[in-house]
């Protein structure tokens, strides 16, 4: 329907002829797929319809052959930029966008209103073009969206990866889908709140031209054969297939295999324009990365899928449950599929019975919409903020990772979001009962034969979890989210062998943050979430080996260690539930592989990168301290410190995976060890380049007291006892943040960059000192220069020093060509300098000199007589942290936000000089999002105020954010537990 003329006259559409501008986004076929079966159906109803698409015209005159088709080749968006098949390349996919569709976004509109006019539309439908939906608007013709997934949904995990640089595309994108009048909304839909309305229709599936029967005989295939169709969309770059990856007997259909690859006997290569639903509906299962069109045939034809994970792309998850959810799914890890391990997973498959009974005629009901809105009808009404209900979106997704036992499937973000919030709710004492209870159930089972639990309830929780691993698990008692994690744990042990567990938790950075890596003193506090891990080892002849596992040893006679690891809460970021590997991929000959092998082994599969965190330890503990595991082991990780928020989730899973293993093992290693073994793992194995703060807070800490340490490299001066009337909080933004992120690392760069520049300009003058011998020279000056000539630490030079001597010398920003040609290198073992990036030196290079002033006045004050000038100035020195900070590029809209809240609890018109007992505020960690640290009295006014500024900010953002409280023991004063099951309670074979 258009709304109105150039002259403002109201044209009502004709309902036997409409004009449709469907616009198809540029990211795959999937996409054109499903809207040629919407197209047809609105072709057959008798109307124009005119495509706007990248993709090649035989999608769809192929299966459309009519003179109502018209095809516009144009592209004004990108989708994901793809590395390979399996890999979105998340900083290409971002600057591509902005190439594509926000440089030339006036010229875009201009032309898209003016076209729009030209062929008098009637209605716009995306699939799932932005742009369209403004473009749209300004020339006043409704429009709709029919999708499963928007793009800033799968753009928001991008720009949290990428740094604050990009932050505007997504807002801009949402602002856009805003003006669609609602949203058609596809099974296996993802979360879309800058849509107005939603009507959900069936699956749309091409139909099919051909029986199984008839494509079998075509290819002279028996009913006999077992079959498989390979479908990638391309494969993974330098892949070769070979006839062995078969089971004997099968063929395999290849999808998208380049006119020179070259295949074996029992695969055949299918031509580019195959129409591939009658070859899946012909096949006996189908092996592929997950997405629309793959999943929505595969559950049409009740076709088994065997899939591997697509990394980085948000959709994949929601798609991956329905699959699940019906019975029709089977995930393989890449290394099998890279390395033809495909047999035991093909097996499985075809044993599965898939059970969707639902509709697969969403294209004729999706244009029977489109028709009505055409014509005028109403759907939808009210308009809120696209960006608004975006944030809500991502900070739900992100506040639901913390919840206790982490077990949440990313489908009950938005069903059952209210309950997943209310489960921290309860009063004391009813928590109190419900540990006192698990702790029966546990002792009866196990017999802890050495350590101690300390009545933590986390710790209690996790021995009951461990007692029930062997309990039966059915519909009635394990709700599928939970099954694919409890079925993998439950065939962890060997219940006949001990088990070690360690904890250790994460912790709030209180002083110091991202100075740690310039030698700073920093003040941190273990908090009350933490990481459980419980290993065994086993002999390889006794390992109980899941299938594909066992499958890679057959017939190779004596058995290999192997590593299997199981980590609870996986679906939260799309990561693989389960990990194994042959220990014996850690070696190269008889010596262990290098750091930078295992980076690469960790990086080939980035939805199992996260065991690099866990079985890094492993190879750390090879190379640092020569031990070799003969031994197969098991681990099951499970954790509650929330991600992504800035209070060490990694540090902690780190440091429990050493402690267990190192117990496991017999190996007596002190906290503080532990802590610099972690940082290797993190450093070298992991490749994020954070200092060794986490860790050490992580093993060293102890329950309500900060951890004083001076990190040259990881000095521990003690603990600090916090006075009985002060308290700190942590509340989260919901601002995802990550030391693997672009402005950390950049931060970090700027830092030593500008040490080096520091060392040369002393170098300098202290040259220019003794060439001129004169008598004015001093013993002292000559000393401190000479000592800053070989600065190892930002942190040992003075603030005044720094002011008298190098602040005007040190640039505010520098390329990194530049500083390379003129410095050489900048002396950090973690970091790498982009030759085309610009860096900003001073703010980097000031924070950590001035930052470890503060914490040394910060760490005097706590110990000084209790007053108001005591807290106003430990205060003080939070919010003079807080804003250097930003001043170095690290901080975000809503940790200022925060602080902001705070400060006007402590100022505001409203509150009385004695009312306000908040004192402070800071962002912690690596910044860019996360948590902020408040200091302020211990009394019920204080908590009262932290209440309101957690409903305020609800009130500006939409997100309830997080409230860190408590305190509890790190992983040294933990110690370890080593339990066996009673023996007259082992579970029955």
């Amino acid at each position: 329907m258009r709304i109105k003329e150039n002259e403002g006259v109201s044209i009502s559409a004709s309902r036997n002829h409409l004009v449709f501008a469907y616009y198809v986004t540029g990211h795959g076929f999937g996409h054109a797929t499903r809207v040629v079966e919407v197209v047809r159906n609105l072709i057959l109803a008798g109307h124009d319809v005119h495509v706007v698409t990248g993709a090649p015209d035989f999608v769809f005159t192929s299966e459309i052959q009519s003179p109502r088709l018209f095809i516009r080749k144009v592209l004004l968006d990108c989708g994901a930029v793809q590395a390979d098949a399996l890999t979105v390349d998340r900083l290409a996919s971002l600057e591509k966008y902005s190439e594509t569709a926000v440089v030339p976004r006036d010229s875009i509109l201009k032309t898209e209103v003016e076209w729009l006019n030209s062929i008098k539309a009637d209605l716009v439908v995306s699939d799932v073009v932005p742009v369209a939906c403004r473009a749209a608007a300004d020339a006043g013709i409704r429009s709709v969206c029919v999708t499963n997934f928007s793009w800033d949904f799968i753009y928001a995990e991008y720009v949290m990866a990428a740094g604050k640089h990009h932050r505007s595309i997504v807002w801009q994108i949402a602002e856009d889908y805003s003006h669609c009048e609602f949203l058609i909304r596809l099974p296996g839909y993802c979360p879309m709140p800058a849509f107005r309305g939603v009507i959900d229709v069936p699956l749309v599936v091409r139909r099919l031209h051909k029986s199984r029967k008839e494509i079998r005989k075509e290819l002279g295939i028996g009913e006999d054969v077992k079959l498989v169709i390979l479908n990638f969309g391309g494969q993974p770059a330098g892949w070769k297939l070979k006839g062995e990856y078969l089971p004997s007997g099968w063929l395999c259909l290849v999808c998208g295999a380049s006119d020179s690859q070259e295949l074996p006997p029992n695969f055949i290569k299918l031509p580019k324009d195959a129409y591939t639903p009658d070859l899946i509906a012909a096949s006996d299962c189908m092996l592929g990365k997950i997405g629309y069109g793959t999943v929505s045939e595969a559950l049409s034809y009740k076709l088994p899928f065997v899939f591997v994970r697509r990394d980085y792309f948000n959709e994949e998850p929601f798609l991956r449950n329905m699959l699940e959810f019906y019975q029709g799914g089977v995930e393989m890890i890449r290394r099998d599929l890279l390395t033809g391990n495909w047999k035991p997973y093909l097996e499985r498959a075809i044993s599965l019975k898939p059970c969707y009974e639902g509709g697969s005629n969403g294209g004729e009901v999706a244009a029977r919409i489109l028709q009505e809105a055409a014509i005028g009808k109403n759907y939808a009404s009210d308009k809120f903020s696209g960006a608004r209900r975006l944030r809500d979106a991502i900070i739900l997704g992100y506040q639901l990772q913390r919840v206790p036992g982490r077990d949440i499937s990313i489908p009950d973000w938005y069903t059952s979001a209210e309950n997943e919030l209310g489960l921290s709710t309860g009063s004391p004492a009813a928590r109190k009962d419900e540990s006192d209870s698990t702790l029966s159930i546990f002792t009866e089972d196990f017999e802890i034969l050495h350590g101690d639990h300390q009545g933590l309830p986390d710790t209690i929780s996790f021995l009951k979890s461990l007692s029930q691993l062997d309990i039966n698990l059915s519909e009635k008692n394990s709700e599928k989210r939970q099954m694919r994690e409890r079925k993998a744990a439950a065939g962890l042990f060997n219940w006949e062998e001990e088990i070690f567990v360690a904890r250790a938790p994460g912790r709030l950075d209180v002083m110091g943050g991202i100075a740690d890596y310039s030698g700073s003193l920093v003040l941190q506090m273990p908090i009350r979430e933490a990481c459980h891990v419980a290993v065994q080892r086993n002999h390889p002849s006794k390992h109980r080996l899941w299938k594909h596992a066992q499958a890679r040893q057959d017939g190779e006679g004596k058995p290999r260690p192997v590593l299997q690891i199981v980590s609870y809460g996986s679906e939260l970021s799309n990561r693989g539930p389960t990990f194994d590997m042959d220990l014996s991929d850690f070696m190269d000959g008889d010596k262990p592989i290098s750091y930078e092998k295992a980076r690469k082994y960790f990086a080939r599969d980035p939805s199992q990168n996260w065991a690099a965190y866990v079985a890094g330890s492993i190879l750390v503990l090879m190379n640092e301290r020569g031990v070799r595991f003969n031994d197969s082991i098991s681990m099951l990780v499970s954790s509650a410190v929330p991600e992504g928020k800035g209070v060490s989730s990694s540090a902690s899973v780190e440091v429990a995976s050493m402690s267990a293993i190192a117990a496991a093992h017999g190996l007596d290693i002190s906290p503080r060890d532990i802590a610099l073994l972690c940082q290797k793992v993190e450093n070298h194995i992991v490749g994020a380049p954070c200092g060794v703060m986490d860790q050490m807070a992580s093993a060293c800490g102890e329950a309500n007291k900060l951890l004083a340490m001076v990190c040259q490299p990881a000095e521990v001066l003690g603990l600090v006892e916090i006075p009985n009337h002060i308290r700190f909080w942590g509340i989260d933004s919901g601002i995802r943040h990550s030391v693997g992120g672009a402005d950390y690392g950049s931060v970090r760069i700027g830092a030593f960059m500008g040490r080096q520049m520091i060392k040369s300009a002393a170098s300098t003058e202290l040259s220019q000192l003794k060439t001129s011998n004169g008598p004015d020279i001093l013993e002292d000056g000559v000393s401190l220069l000479e000592a800053e000539a070989s600065l190892d630490y930002l942190c040992n030079l003075s603030p005044h020093r720094y002011e008298a001597r190098y602040a005007k010398v040190l640039p505010e920003s520098m390329l990194g060509d530049a500083f390379s040609k003129k410095y050489g290198k900048h002396d950090d073992p973690v970091t790498t300098i982009d030759p085309k990036r610009e860096y900003g030196v001073t703010a980097s290079a000031r924070h950590p000199i001035y930052e470890n002033f503060r914490v040394k006045a910060f760490k005097a004050l706590l110990t000084s007589a209790a007053s108001e000038e005591q807290l106003t100035s430990l205060g003080e020195l939070l919010y003079q942290c807080h804003y250097s900070y930003s001043a170095c590029g690290l901080g975000s809209d809503g940790t200022d936000r925060l602080v902001e809240l705070v400060q006007e609890m402590q100022h505001g018109t409203g509150n009385k000089p004695e009312e306000g007992t908040l004192y402070g505020a800071k962002i912690t960690g690596g910044g860019s999002g996360g948590t902020i640290c408040v200091i302020g009295r211990n009394c019920l006014r204080s908590s009262q105020q932290i209440l309101e500024i957690q409903q305020r900010y609800k009130a500006a953002t939409g997100y309830l954010p997080l409230v860190i409280e408590g305190s509890s023991p790190g992983a040294g004063k933990f110690g370890y537990l080593k339990i066996r099951r009673r023996l007259s309670l082992k579970p029955s074979k």
